[in-house]
């Protein structure tokens, strides 16, 4: 599989009209997007956010040669926390998929929401593949496929209600206390939500013109 396309970043519009659909804002998703994939969808080189996990690539494969196979060349192991991560994920996918392409790609985060391979179909696709595909090309996607999973997992009740643990205890797993998840993501909301947001009308679907703009409304 070919990792680059056209590695398109967000507009600043897209983030109030994808949260509109929801009923958040841009601060909720901003908050989110922070502490999932440090605010980019892309690596340096172009290719989608990606962190490859061996404790899941370990489940993906159960019992037999592929696992033994992937265990003897360090590309699996039964726990999480057993080895650090390298710098760049890639070449570890890249030898599991030779190993496993459909478990390999299952078993990494992908995109601004860093969504797990397996939940591929809570995001709205047929499998990882199809994920990791859809992408490639813009940030917009990466969007759109974390707040249908948030939909589908049941979390757009916590990030509505700004309940930052009910919402890292369905996002990230039961560790996420371990990892001060909610209390990351709180602090990235609070932070976000002192900053002026996108002008855009919900009503409209478009960009609004900032105060001083002509057609903009200013308060007297």
């Amino acid at each position: 599989m070919n990792f680059h396309g056209r590695a398109k970043r967000l507009d600043d519009i897209d983030l109030p009209r994808i949260g509109a659909l929801i009923g958040v804002g841009e601060d909720e998703l901003h908050a989110v997007i922070d502490v999932e994939a440090r605010n980019s969808g892309f690596d340096r080189q172009g290719r989608p956010a990606m962190l490859f996990e061996p404790h899941v690539f370990w489940r993906e494969l159960g019992e037999g040669h592929r696992r033994d196979t992937a265990a003897a060349q360090g590309l699996a192991y039964p726990r999480w926390g057993m080895k650090s991560y390298p710098a760049d994920s890639y070449p570890r996918l890249e030898a599991a998929m030779r190993i496993d392409e459909r478990a390999a790609l299952r078993s990494a985060s992908w995109g601004l929401g860093q969504i797990m391979g397996f939940n591929a179909g809570l995001a709205g696709y047929e499998g990882a593949a199809e994920m990791v595909r859809a992408f490639l090309d813009d940030e917009e996607e990466h969007l759109e496929a974390m707040v249908r999973f948030i939909v589908n997992a049941g979390l757009d009740d916590e990030l509505r209600a700004h309940d930052w643990r009910g919402f890292a205890r369905g996002y990230n797993g039961p560790g996420y206390a371990r990892h001060g998840y909610h209390t990351r993501l709180e602090a990235r909301f609070r932070w976000w939500r002192s900053k002026p947001d996108t002008p855009w009308s919900q009503a409209t679907g478009a960009a609004c013109p900032a105060p001083g703009e002509p057609g903009a409304t200013v308060d007297p």
